[in-house]
């Protein structure tokens, strides 16, 4: 998966292709998304870019969820009922920043980024 998001080789404006001075660099490369399921917790970890590392999430079974009061608790995820990133991402069930979980305290929203930083962090949702 070398492609990247610029394009070092556009077109002229006579519809003819221009050859790029150089190729990508290895830090333009796209990665393939980490998406986070409901299951039991599975984490990868992988060297980025200045030798840090991000741990990633495949799936994950509980949330740390904030209540409001000043008190985080551990509890167990049921379902993924909402991800308004992308349809498709709530008909699979993925978990993202903003989607909307089932717990067993009640509804609540992700704060953090599960495939990068390794944990999933919400806020309860007022109904």
């Amino acid at each position: 998966m070398r492609k990247s998001v610029e394009n070092l080789a556009t077109s002229k404006i006579t519809g003819g292709r221009r050859k790029p001075l150089r190729i990508r660099r290895k830090y333009e490369t796209d990665r393939y998304p980490n998406e986070a399921i409901n299951g039991a917790q599975v984490t990868i970890t992988r060297r980025v870019r200045g030798s840090n590392n991000k741990v990633a999430l495949k799936s994950i079974d509980f949330v740390n969820l904030a209540t409001g009061n000043a008190k985080v608790i551990k509890t167990k995820i049921i379902k993924v009922i909402d991800n308004t990133t992308n349809n498709d991402y709530k008909r699979r069930g993925i978990i993202s920043k903003g989607a909307i979980l089932e717990t067993q305290e009640g509804k609540c929203r992700v704060v953090s980024k599960p495939g990068q930083l390794g944990i999933v962090n919400a806020v309860l949702v007022k109904e």
